[in-house]
């Protein structure tokens, strides 16, 4: 199975939140062909969730809770995730209703 590199899955990522109304952004650019993607959700009430891709035993690649908390905190995470690979991306995506579209088909 031929994987897309990691800019070709963000700007599609980009493209599907931006269909659904959900504002995101680029916060941090990785590596562009082979960078991990993190992706951190807030709903805007002080609080989020990061999320990164793990590698499941039946070879899936499903989204895993990271981080979760107060924002400060999550923020702090994603730092130290940055200074210890600074070839991650991370996109922020900010929806009251705590919408990430990760659980969606074609987005594993």
């Amino acid at each position: 199975m031929t994987r897309l590199t990691s800019a070709f899955w963000v700007q599609a990522y980009l493209t599907r939140l931006r269909l659904a109304d959900i504002p995101a952004y680029v916060v941090a650019r990785g590596d562009e062909t082979a960078g991990n993607i993190l992706v951190k959700q807030s709903p805007l009430d002080g609080t989020a969730r990061a999320f990164q891709r793990i590698m499941a035993m039946d070879g899936s690649r499903p989204w895993d809770v990271l981080a979760e908390g107060p924002e400060a905190e999550v923020d702090a995470t994603l730092r130290d995730q940055r200074r210890f690979d600074p070839d991650i991306w991370v996109i922020e995506v900010e929806d009251r209703t705590g919408r990430h579209l990760l659980d969606e088909e074609g987005l594993d």
